[in-house]
């Protein structure tokens, strides 16, 4: 993958993947997460308004919470990207955060831990890198993953 290509990456749901989302977006308003899911909410970038999309919040043994974007550059990466600030959402609980994108070269270990829990559901998207990949492959496919770190 180019570095044009890995920039621009963006798979689109396809399929029944848009009824399912709109199904599974109600799980975190219901106040359930699955498997650490979170409803995200982020300002538009050019309206203004809340989008909410349904994200996998990954949390390091340090502490340390991460997004992770496995289907490259969409809408809500662009918005978090310009906002700097979003909501992780579930039932009534809000939580505000402040986002920093990680560089290529500091995704490895994210998108290692990202695929040691959500492999099973985001695999995929990953086009055959698993969480037992070299650091290499992992260095390779990063610029197509966007990672922002949660303060």
């Amino acid at each position: 993958m180019d570095a044009h290509t890995a920039a621009t990456r963006y798979l689109g749901p396809t399929g029944l993947d848009p009824i399912m989302n709109r199904i599974l977006n109600l799980v975190p308003k219901l106040g359930i997460s699955v498997a650490g899911s979170r409803l995200l909410a982020v300002r538009g970038r050019k309206t203004g308004e809340w989008r909410t999309t349904l994200v996998n919040l990954l949390t390091t043994p340090d502490g340390t919470r991460y997004l992770v974007a496995p289907r490259g550059h969409t809408q809500w990466v662009r918005n978090l990207r310009v906002a700097g600030t979003g909501e992780l959402r579930l039932g009534r609980k809000s939580e505000t955060f402040t986002a920093v994108e990680l560089a290529d070269a500091d995704k490895i270990p994210v998108l290692r831990a990202y695929l040691e829990r959500w492999g099973w559901e985001v695999g995929k998207f990953f086009e055959g890198v698993t969480k037992d990949a070299t650091d290499a492959e992992l260095a390779e496919i990063a610029p197509g993953f966007p990672v922002f770190a949660l303060a």
